[in-house]
């Protein structure tokens, strides 16, 4: 829940202009896809369930490190700014990922 919401004060930190609206709209939307679908993990009807929604919270991480990594590059947010929630990101990456790969190996 603190990464969604950090993701929504950083969009509503974002200038008002036509690219960071742009940016701002794909970053709240997958920025805080992964605590929603996270609720549907805790609540999966199978293993297969159980990873295939862990995939869908790693595919929205992902987008939205490259959403992140565009505001830094494109200067829209101060890197101070950024650093910190782009290492938070990658670090539920890894939670993510390890937490498939372990399911899939214990299924086997």
């Amino acid at each position: 829940m603190e990464f969604s919401a950090r993701i929504i004060r950083l969009v509503d930190a974002l200038p008002n202009t036509r690219a960071a609206n742009r940016l701002a709209g794909q970053l709240l939307r997958c920025g805080t896809s992964p605590y929603g679908t996270h609720g549907e993990v805790e609540a999966a009807e199978s293993r297969k369930d159980f990873v295939h929604k862990l995939k869908i919270c790693l595919k929205e991480l992902k987008e939205t490190r490259r959403w992140l990594r565009l505001a830094a590059k494109s200067a829209m947010i101060p890197a101070s700014k950024i650093s910190a929630i782009l290492n938070e990101t990658e670090e539920l990456i890894r939670i993510f990922f390890s937490s498939i790969r372990t399911t899939e190996r214990n299924a086997k």
